[in-house]
């Protein structure tokens, strides 16, 4: 039980971290949030907790393939924020845009033989 009030400690701890650390230097936080924090603690804790090695490779694999459809969000969210769409009308667009592109990536990952 307390594995898992550290294993959550950690990870709120640099979302935390993280939108401090935007109200001081945008930069830097995005320097920050753009590292695959989350996904190396995904992996640590998995091997930390005896998952085989092949489910971890494969994860990261998997992870790859879905970080494309996501990089819509940081794309089109400024854009629709720059041109005077309000911040929840922008967001829940961009969602709505990257969730469509995961929908549209997964029929073609099939087909290349990716499994998810």
């Amino acid at each position: 039980m307390i594995y898992y009030f550290i294993k959550i400690f950690i990870s709120a701890l640099l979302i935390v971290a993280i939108s401090e650390l935007a109200k001081r230097s945008t930069g830097f936080a995005a320097l920050v949030a753009s590292l695959p924090l989350v996904s190396l603690l995904a992996f640590i804790w998995l091997h930390v907790e005896g998952t085989p090695p092949d489910k971890i490779a494969e994860l990261s694999s998997q992870i790859f393939w879905l970080v494309i459809p996501s990089l819509l969000m940081f794309i089109l969210l400024p854009v629709l924020l720059k041109n005077g769409l309000g911040f929840w009308v922008s967001l829940g667009l961009s969602v709505a845009a990257t969730a469509g592109c995961y929908i549209a990536l997964l029929p073609f990952l099939r087909r290349m033989g990716v499994s998810l």
